[in-house]
């Protein structure tokens, strides 16, 4: 008889750790895939291999990687359940992994789904009404397995068949964590993380930015967005300019180097070399810009802020000379650095 298989939604952290490693326990060969997108994972995509080295090593568990960052993006225009208290739209987030999921059974011979959910410790995704939405409507009601929770559940495809022993399965609730760290430790696992959201759509000032593309309320449409424009808005000091230029500041080297890896064609880049500070990119300038007089004075008003945020001489900051790169152009002048007051009204 074949060894029964499975596929695990992966988030990396302790409770689907523990469901993993709790249907594993009973010789069910499992699968964890762990999905990706700008909002949750996505630095793991800089070194797929050590990240799945990482998770065998510390738990025992395969798992791969998977980007869903463009299906993503068009899940966000209009989730059927809407969004949380921020801009986490929690439910059609879940359906939508486990739909994606479900596709995979075939491919990896695979007879039902494993999620770490607890039943009660998340208020808007982990109630008994919003799972029973969530298996519904990605169609996954006898293939969803919750081993943290299988006992205050209805049994699955998988206990019904005798694939595990319900017996052996669990009946945690609660947003306590006490049961699952004995649970990891009990499979000699006592490095996890610690409890956190790990999405950024619920972070208050991030999902602010995100929100204001996807209502209608930037300079980039929700349509023309794509995904390095997502990761642009994730970093840094952010200015929509007065002449629509969108405008982001590094605020430390590393962030200088990750604008210039995000950089595009029609991208303006600015900074300054005589002393330690931003790099700056003028985003989509190519595009956004409808005359060469507004261009310009959006390009003044960003040079005066690579100035504002260099370092400064004397406690004050300082004018400097900027470089300017415009595809091919290069520029270099002096500009003064602006008052705070004249671009508190830019920051997004």
């Amino acid at each position: 008889m074949s060894r029964v298989r499975a596929i695990s939604l992966f988030s990396g952290g302790l409770d689907s750790i523990c469901a993993t490693r709790v249907v594993m326990a009973q010789g069910v060969e499992v699968l964890a895939i762990k999905f990706v997108s700008p909002f949750f994972g996505y630095d793991i995509l800089r070194d797929p291999d050590g990240y799945r080295s990482k998770i065998k090593q510390k738990y025992g568990i395969e798992v791969s990687v998977y980007d869903i960052s463009e299906e993503y993006l068009q899940m966000l225009r209009s989730p059927s359940h809407g969004f949380g208290k921020y801009f986490n739209p929690c439910v059609d987030c879940k359906i939508f992994m486990l739909e994606r999921a479900k596709t995979m059974l075939d491919e990896f011979g695979a007879s039902f789904l494993i999620t770490g959910e607890v039943l009660g410790q998340r208020p808007m995704s982990q109630r008994r009404d919003t799972l029973n939405v969530i298996e519904r409507d990605s169609a996954t009601r006898s293939l969803l397995l919750r081993p943290l929770s299988a006992k205050l559940m209805n049994p699955t495809e998988a206990e019904l068949n005798g694939w595990v022993d319900r017996e052996k399965l669990l009946d945690f609730s609660g947003r306590g964590r006490s049961r699952q760290i004995a649970l990891a430790k009990s499979f000699g696992i006592t490095d996890f993380p610690a409890p956190a959201g790990g999405c950024i759509l619920a972070d208050p000032i991030l999902s602010t930015r995100i929100a204001r593309v996807y209502n209608n309320d930037f300079v980039v449409t929700q349509q023309n967005m794509n995904v390095a424009d997502i990761l642009l808005m994730l970093i840094g000091r952010q200015f929509l300019l007065p002449n629509r230029g969108w405008l982001v500041l590094g605020r430390e080297e590393k962030e200088n180097d990750r604008l210039e890896e995000l950089q595009e064609p029609g991208d303006i880049k600015l900074f300054i070399e005589e002393r330690p500070g931003p790099v700056a990119l003028l985003r989509r300038a190519a595009e956004l810009y409808d005359n060469a007089d507004a261009r310009g004075r959006d390009l003044e008003a960003a040079a005066g802020l690579v100035t504002r945020y260099a370092k400064k001489k004397d406690g004050r900051p300082t004018g400097g000379n900027v470089i300017i790169i415009d595809d091919a152009a290069h520029s270099e002048s002096f500009y003064e650095p602006l008052m705070d007051g004249t671009f508190r009204d830019w920051i997004i």
